[in-house]
């Protein structure tokens, strides 16, 4: 039997990351998907099974994990903002990629339709994170970002639901699972936080969150659905109780350590790996046509608005709402699995996804970022 030598790299992948982040100052999870596009396209490491799959539930962790930081009457009250804010930024990369790519570059009507999906997303995975390590998910501004984020990644899974995917009877159980889960959840958590197990070294609490978020990833499969909706919603609508418990507090402050050890960094090295420099460079105008589209249209989309309604930190929120990864992935495999899009245009699309990861961030993080040593602004720029 021969042994499996990726694990190890992928172990190690991890680790250069975090030191390399430490080093530089940057977000780790620009850095680890950096460098899983490095070692994919030289060969030194590659996607297994089992990856694919942890890295799809550290998605659904950190799309978990960011619903419980959103403070639920700061979102009642900018709720109107956040709104507008997400679905501009959904409705103008949309718009402008899919007419570029339909009237311009020649795609057919569901490949343009597939690429308008893909780019006008915003990754609430790279969002959260980097708030997290920011220190700015605890601001207002932090936490109207991830409102919007979700707004727009909602407008997103909608979109691609109801332009594609045909409803089955395993769509409705997956909705109705979700939708008894969340209940379940919500009214009757607090008996496993509070009950004599809480606290012990085998962390009951952190495998029962783990096995909801396994539940809806399940059922997901099953009804050609995304459980990233129902996990943000189980984390928003169980944010109080993280806010408010003080046990809680602490199980969401282990889950988060045990997600950023292991779970997420794979979601993130895998995004990486996803990405083919010798396609995207067989098709680099279209590629660099297309990035700049997003960006542009995002830009259009939010910044006039995150001007109104954010302005300690305009620019800065026009930035991370330009990143994408996970939906702007998905749409891609879909539109390939599906014979919508072929391998040239899969690749280019999933190339500006994970670029607009990275470049964007970087941006933000180097020279717009609204905090300074450890004081976090609100939405009107004051210290708090």
């Amino acid at each position: 039997m021969q042994a499996d030598i990726i694990p190890l790299l992928a172990g190690l992948l991890i680790f250069l990351a975090s030191l390399v982040s430490l080093g530089i100052g940057m977000p780790v999870a620009i850095i680890e998907i950096l460098l899983g596009a490095i070692c994919g396209n030289l060969g030194l490491l590659r996607a297994e099974d089992w990856m694919i799959y942890l890295a799809g539930f550290g998605g659904i962790v950190l799309t978990f994990l960011a619903g419980t930081e959103i403070d639920v009457d700061l979102m009642r009250e900018k709720f109107k903002e956040s709104a507008l804010i997400g679905t501009s930024s959904f409705i103008a990369p949309f718009a402008g990629v899919f007419l570029y790519a339909y009237y311009l570059a020649g795609w057919s009507l569901h490949a343009s339709l597939i690429a308008g999906t893909a780019l006008s997303t915003t990754s609430l995975a790279v969002v959260y994170s980097v708030l997290v390590e920011t220190g700015l998910s605890r601001s207002e501004i932090g936490k109207t970002i991830m409102a919007a984020t979700f707004i727009t990644d909602m407008s997103t899974a909608i979109a691609l639901s109801v332009l594609f995917i045909k409803p089955t009877l395993y769509t409705l159980a997956f909705i109705v699972v979700s939708l008894i889960v969340i209940f379940v959840a919500v009214k009757f958590s607090h008996i496993v936080f509070d009950s004599p197990l809480k606290n012990k070294v085998i962390e009951p609490e952190i495998k029962y969150i783990f096995l909801l978020l396994l539940t809806f990833m399940y059922f997901a499969d099953l009804g050609a659905g995304h459980a990233v909706l129902p996990a943000f919603a189980l984390g928003l609508l169980m944010s109080r109780h993280f806010c408010e418990t003080g046990v809680a507090k602490e199980v969401r402050n282990r889950l988060r350590t045990v997600a950023y050890s292991i779970i997420t960094p794979v979601f993130f090295v895998v995004g990486g790996l996803k990405l083919s420099i010798p396609l995207i460079l067989s098709a680099a105008g279209l590629f660099m046509v297309l990035f700049i589209i997003k960006i542009v249209m995002k830009f259009g989309g939010v910044y006039y608005l995150a001007k109104k309604y954010i302005p300690g930190g305009s620019m800065y929120t026009t930035l991370l709402m330009s990143t994408g990864l996970t939906f702007g992935t998905i749409a891609s495999v879909f539109g390939l699995n599906a014979g919508l899009i072929d391998q040239v245009q899969y690749s280019v699309l999933v190339g500006v996804v994970v670029v607009s990861a990275v470049v964007p961030t970087f941006i933000a993080q180097k020279w717009f970022k609204p905090v300074h040593s450890e004081d976090i602004l609100d939405l009107n720029g004051r210290m708090t």
